[in-house]
């Protein structure tokens, strides 16, 4: 697949591979403890490199992986999201994590929309699911918010076995028939 040039927009986003400019702003988003607080907790910089090289390695090995997430008017990296199933991974997951000072403003929901479009249409999946620790409140009404439900508990693999997860999600056919209602 060549990736050169791969990018989603939506009407306020453009969602384009992990660069290493982003790193600044990634590094950041990772020590921020409240933003982490579902997603593994707060990471040193060295483990921040590496996450985004995992990112941007994730792309040339499976074809996905998350998006920076780059805000129109600013250009500023507000966070990560898209399509992410790294070795022993519950699903096809489409998933989403933005810099607290953008919560609130529907950029979750709105980048997780054409991401889940996109993996349906180019990487052919038949499912979309969503990992969603039991207490995240607001990544459950993301999840609401695209259509997707609760549909079983489960974990992840290794270093977070321990922890059990929600896993929301649909098919293929239910987001197609949530679009054309919305018409």
């Amino acid at each position: 697949m060549d990736l050169s040039g791969l990018q989603l927009e939506t009407r306020r986003l453009r969602l384009r591979l992990p660069r290493q400019d982003d790193f600044e702003a990634w590094a950041a988003f990772l020590a921020d403890e409240e933003a982490t607080r579902h997603i593994g907790g707060v990471l040193p910089r060295a483990l921040a490199w590496r996450g985004l090289a995992t990112m941007r390695g994730a792309w040339h090995l499976q074809g996905f992986a998350m998006f920076s997430v780059i805000e129109k008017d600013s250009g500023q990296w507000v966070g990560r999201v898209g399509p992410w199933q790294p070795d022993g991974w519950p699903g096809t997951e489409v998933g989403w994590s933005i810099v607290r000072e953008r919560w609130g403003l529907g950029y979750a929901p709105e980048a997780a929309a054409a991401c889940i479009d996109w993996a349906f249409a180019t990487l052919g999946w038949d499912e979309v699911i969503h990992t969603i620790a039991p207490d995240n409140a607001n990544s459950k009404a993301v999840a609401a918010k695209l259509g997707s439900g609760f549909l079983r508990m489960g974990r992840l693999p290794e270093p977070h076995r321990d922890k059990p997860v929600e896993i929301w999600g649909q098919s293929r056919a239910q987001w197609s028939a949530q679009k054309e209602n919305r018409g």
